[in-house]
């Protein structure tokens, strides 16, 4: 469907609006050789905000080169080790000679080798003999700032759903951690090719367990926060992007919408991609009830299948928090919502926490990690 309102993939120039201080922080911190983290909920525009910094870094006239590599999928030590292994070696080789190069200069003495027989462009190349150790884990976290002396060019690796480790395993995402958190800390500094790792993840909560709880990279990563794109901007942005088609939606509307989805640029384009598909001229009010009936359609299955998975304590502590109510512990909420007792509200936080369902701010508020989800609970279930 060929439609302004872009939300099957990360979008840069034109299409990327706001942000600017993020981007002038994130590009500083790179510049400085500094590591960063990113963790904000799916569908916030993290992937959009890393890709636009690196492409105005470019339009400068600064080189570099970029490798990233998502662990969605990864689910042991080995997987891990291989796949980032294989994203930086074919980061800086493009024939089996090169490859084979890399592997024995930059990897030598460890269960890292070259596969001949498997090479190819598209599959990975690199295989990993016998039982991976702590050398190896070394020798992997180093990789990139080998590139970059190679190369005199800064390297720059980005971690997707970097959270998942923690799904490997304590023993191995301990070791994991650690071993990364020991190259970060004796990298070497102030030259021309200098590596500098990105940290990304969707699971806030979990994110926040590793960078804040556990501080694992304490002084090694700076957070990057990406609040709310400027409802101005969000509004100027759906009324071009329905100009271009000759249409014409009025600003009470959009300001209705913004606030429906609490500025999530994805939910917003997505829904105004429907709009645009189900409209000819002027959008008024039914068009986006109608619209709002769709995207809910498309996404009810999972609502109810993270609904279907809560406890009745689970339910009734959401049900306070769209209430409004903040005191959880205090006895008129426990009793209202049949939360049981104090010590089950903390219980039952911590569940929805790790369920990545709510987090908590600064203030201690809760807040709902996904919009859409929030005002299908009030609207619908909690009809």
């Amino acid at each position: 469907m060929d439609t302004p309102f872009i939300y099957d993939k990360f979008v840069t120039g034109r299409n990327f609006i706001g942000r600017k201080t993020e981007c002038h922080a994130l590009r500083n911190l790179l510049e400085k050789e500094e590591n960063i983290c990113i963790y904000e909920p799916p569908k916030t525009g993290k992937m959009s905000l890393i890709q636009q910094t690196l492409f105005n870094m470019r339009m400068s006239g600064k080189q570099f080169s970029s490798v990233r590599v998502s662990l969605f999928n990864v689910r042991d030590e080995k997987t891990f080790m291989l796949k980032l292994c294989s994203a930086l070696v074919r980061s800086a080789a493009s024939t089996p000679a090169e490859y084979e190069e890399i592997v024995d200069a930059m990897l030598g003495g460890t269960h890292f080798t070259f596969d001949m027989e498997q090479f190819s462009l598209k599959d990975e190349t690199v295989s990993l003999k016998g039982i991976p150790d702590v050398n190896d884990l070394q020798s992997l976290f180093r990789l990139p700032q080998k590139i970059a002396g190679r190369s005199g060019e800064p390297v720059f690796v980005i971690l997707e759903e970097f959270q998942n480790v923690l799904d490997l395993g304590e023993e191995s995402s301990d070791r994991i951690f650690g071993t990364l958190l020991e190259t970060l800390r004796d990298r070497q500094t102030g030259n021309t090719g200098y590596a500098s790792f990105i940290f990304t993840g969707s699971k806030v909560n979990a994110m926040k367990f590793i960078f804040e709880e556990r501080k694992f990279f304490y002084r090694q990563a700076e957070h990057i926060p990406i609040p709310a794109v400027d409802k101005r901007e969000i509004s100027d942005h759906i009324m071009r992007g329905f100009q271009t088609g000759g249409k014409v939606i009025s600003q009470d509307l959009i300001d209705g919408a913004v606030e429906l989805f609490k500025g999530n640029l994805w939910y917003i384009n997505h829904f105004a991609a429907i709009c645009d598909s189900l409209s000819k001229g002027f959008l008024n009010e039914g068009t986006l009830m109608d619209a709002l009936g769709m995207i809910l359609s498309i996404h009810e299955t999972r609502f109810r299948s993270i609904t279907d998975d809560l406890t009745t304590h689970q339910l009734n502590f959401l049900k306070a928090i769209l209430d409004g109510e903040n005191k959880f512990s205090s006895v008129e909420v426990v009793g209202k919502y049949g939360l049981h007792s104090s010590a089950n509200v903390r219980r039952v936080k911590d569940a929805l926490k790790k369920k990545e369902i709510i987090t908590f701010n600064e203030k201690d508020e809760p807040v709902f990690l996904d919009p859409l989800y929030e005002y299908w609970l009030g609207r619908v279930y909690f009809e």
